[in-house]
């Protein structure tokens, strides 16, 4: 099975509640799409930029939600115990069941 592994660490000087981080995760993802239609032309803007510099700005808004996503993973094992390692487990399990994984 080829993967790739991301590693984010959690954000000092923050207090996320599960509801905030549902919000920015949210509001991240508003700017991922927004950076989406803005730089492929689907707002009705015409923008100019290297295909390179496009690109870029999608991952950076990407690597937003992601960040944001795994704050909210240690929100739910701080403030409700979820043992996110074996719900990635089951997880990646049930991508299996799918038939979107070839093997585990």
């Amino acid at each position: 099975m080829d993967t790739k592994s991301l590693s984010l660490p959690r954000l000092n000087q923050l207090n996320p509640t599960l509801e905030s981080t549902a919000l920015k995760l949210m509001e991240e993802a508003g700017e991922l799409a927004q950076c989406i239609g803005k730089y492929r032309g689907l707002s009705g803007e015409e923008i100019k930029l290297d295909e390179t510099v496009v690109v870029e700005e999608i991952a950076k808004e990407l690597l937003d939600v992601a960040q944001t996503a795994v704050t909210m993973m240690f929100v739910m094992e701080d403030q409700f115990g979820i043992d996110i390692d074996a719900m990635v487990q089951r997880h990646v399990e049930k991508l299996f069941r799918k038939g979107y994984l070839t093997s585990l």
